[in-house]
């Protein structure tokens, strides 16, 4: 049976629990809300506008189950892959909507509780005939409750299940309904129940036998080996393949307890035996391989799960564990290569060929019983009536060969399906690998340009800054010149005068050193005269005494003035060098390599006083020392005239005054 006729089943019992009216149909509105809930329990994307599109309001009424059925198969079933979803969330929704309306309820005191109900409700599901209303033949009834008995080591009573069909003869031809059946285990009348918590464990451990496909293994005491490939029926003392082993991590490589539950195709391992906390899964394919490792860190009895890109390494609590463990799963790779994806299924399909064939010898044996009294017409019509039986029959086979075929080349495509996303999946996340490593490096490359810019930023506010001094300190600098300008003006302006002051003393003295040399004669003509030159020669030397000192300050204002200008010239050139050093940055080690690269030499050899700038401004500061120099005699003369002048007026003097006295 394949996985869309499992979820049929569930499903006709939720379609049947909205059928109110017991019509076999359902409203539209109750259809959308039960699409809408399996789009959700079964993981598939919701459609919504083929959903609005197929149950549109028209005037056909309610729907039937053949007018549900074509956008249940193309909207929902045949989407639904799997391991994409959980069967046991499914199976309780519909569990839960059929429940309501058919389920009369548990009468207190009883031994049975609503899990273990709907437990029995799956695996009614299960063991039920594939035809519509679905019933459970005695056989597979019998079959449930010896498996259920046997997990609670008790031996199964027979004699119920033959009162009650001796009581109702139909559910020997018919078979029994899933709510007959949860009826009559909880009223007792098909198995005797003591305790309700080992029947509650007993029914769990069958439960996850027959539902999840949890693999079992054979009892210690048992010689008979579990077989996938001949399909054999179970040992009564067995239990689930499941249990605690240490687990070494892949990301912390601790070793951590877990609880292992082993399928045909996979290997859940959880936190507690609860299967609550599921803490991961390891895939079975083809490619898996178990190897057995040697002690280390402590742990013993070592072995390993390698598969396409991982290996789990575990640790079982004793030897005989550990070869159990290897033994099962490698049961449960054969399974997978032989395309079983339950084993039940198979059992199942086994017990139904098997009963065909025990109703045939009983027909047979019960023809050649009567053939002596019956005629050679009759003989006849037997024997068409049995190739007839037989040809069915080798239709039956053909089917179940024929669906096991299709079973087979499904779990191949959803293999090859699987590996094709994986390898997607890995060649996704190297891509995305590589992004991260490319958006890192752009990242890094960014700060480096941000760290650039900000460095430029902040070195063109440096620039600003630097230009501002510049350009204030040339302000000072001009400044400077033009006032060393206007001092210089004013002292060749002063020398100027001085000179005039010169000549005129010069000359006047030569005037009263000529009239020291005239005759006696002429000299009381020249009474007047004499007196009156002594007094212009004196007013000549004080007034050239005053443009001497005028002539001093005005030099040492310039000396001032010319200081002021250096300082000026000198803050240029500092903030010029470091304009010039922020406009070519010098990098790290550069100036030591230039440094080291080049000769020491003498900057005369070089030119670097030979510019005609400095050759003039060297000529005027020698013709200033030589004007300097030349003032200073001028001085000197000056102070012997000035001597000579008032030597001159006091012999005046003192002649006048005999002069007069006389």
């Amino acid at each position: 049976m394949d996985l869309k006729s499992e979820l049929l089943k569930s499903i006709w019992y939720a379609f049947t629990s909205l059928d109110v009216e017991k019509c076999g149909k359902v409203s539209k509105s109750q259809l959308k809300v039960l699409s809408h809930n399996l789009y959700t329990v079964l993981n598939i994307p919701h459609d919504p506008v083929a959903l609005e599109e197929h149950f549109q309001d028209d005037d056909d009424g309610p729907v039937s189950n053949h007018g549900y059925m074509p956008y249940l198969n193309k909207y929902i079933l045949d989407k639904v892959k799997e391991g994409m979803f959980d069967k046991e969330k499914f199976d309780d929704l519909c569990w839960m909507m059929t429940m309501k309306k058919n389920f009369r309820g548990i009468p207190q005191g009883a031994l049975l509780s609503e899990r273990d109900c709907f437990k029995l409700f799956c695996l009614f599901n299960l063991l039920s005939e594939d035809r519509y209303p679905l019933m459970m033949i005695p056989e597979e009834v019998e079959y449930l409750l010896k498996k259920i008995s046997t997990a609670m080591s008790e031996e199964w009573d027979g004699k119920l299940m033959e009162d009650l069909i001796s009581q109702d003869a139909t559910l020997l031809e018919e078979g029994m309904s899933v709510w007959t059946f949860l009826e009559r285990m909880i009223a007792g009348q098909l198995l005797r129940v003591t305790s309700a918590e080992a029947f509650s464990l007993a029914l769990h451990e069958v439960f996850l036998e027959m539902y999840h496909n949890v693999l079992k293994r054979v009892g210690i005491y048992d010689r008979v080996f579990f077989t996938i490939s001949s399909l054999c029926l179970f040992h009564p003392d067995q239990c689930c393949f499941q249990g605690y082993m240490w687990k070494k991590g892949h990301k912390r490589r601790n070793w951590t307890e877990r609880w292992f539950v082993l399928k045909p195709f996979s290997m859940a391992y959880y936190v507690s035996e609860d299967l609550k906390d599921k803490r991961g899964e390891i895939q079975l394919d083809k490619s898996c391989i178990i190897e057995t490792l040697a002690d280390r860190e402590g742990k013993r009895c070592l072995f390993c799960v390698k598969t396409h890109n991982k290996t789990f390494e575990m640790s079982a609590s004793d030897q005989r564990k550990k070869v159990e463990w290897t033994q099962a799963i490698q049961t449960a790779l054969r399974l997978q290569g032989e395309g079983k994806s339950s084993l039940h299924h198979e059992l199942k399909l086994k017990r139904r060929v098997q009963r065909d064939h025990s109703q045939r010898e009983r027909s047979r044996s019960a023809r050649s019983s009567c053939s002596s009294q019956s005629d050679d017409s009759n003989i006849q019509e037997m024997e068409r009536m049995e190739k007839e039986k037989d040809k069915q029959d080798l239709e039956i086979e053909s089917i179940i060969q024929h669906a096991r075929e299709l079973e087979s080349k499904r779990r191949e495509a959803e293999e090859k399906e699987r590996r094709r996303q994986r390898e997607v999946q890995m060649e996704l996340e190297r891509q995305l690998k590589e992004a991260e490593m490319l958006r890192d490096s752009m990242q890094a490359e960014m700060q480096e340009k941000e760290k650039e810019a900000e460095q430029q930023k902040k070195r063109i506010q440096e620039l600003e800054l630097t230009q501002e001094k510049l350009e204030a300190a040339l302000n000072v600098e001009i400044q400077a010149r033009l006032e060393e300008e206007r001092v210089r003006q004013e002292l060749e302006r002063l020398l100027e005068a001085e000179e005039e002051k010169k000549r005129q003393c010069q000359l006047l003295q030569e005037q009263q050193r000529a009239q020291q040399g005239v005759s006696p004669i002429e000299e009381a003509s020249d009474v007047r005269t004499e007196e009156e030159t002594p007094s212009a020669l004196y007013s000549a030397s004080q007034e050239l005494q005053d443009l001497q000192a005028s002539r001093q300050r005005s030099h040492q204002r310039l000396e001032e003035v010319q200081e002021k200008l250096r300082n000026a010239t000198q803050h240029v050139r500092h903030w010029n060098v470091q304009l010039n050093r922020l406009m070519t940055p010098i990098a790290p080690g550069e100036c030591l390599g230039q440094r080291l690269s080049s000769k020491p030499v003498c900057p005369k050899k070089e030119g670097a006083l030979a510019s005609n700038e400095f050759i003039t401004k060297l000529k005027k500061r020698s013709d200033q020392m030589d004007q300097i120099d030349h003032m200073t005699e001028d001085d000197r003369t000056l102070d012997d005239y000035m001597e000579a002048a008032h030597l001159s007026d006091g012999s005046d003097e003192s002649q006048g005054k005999p002069n007069g006295q006389m």
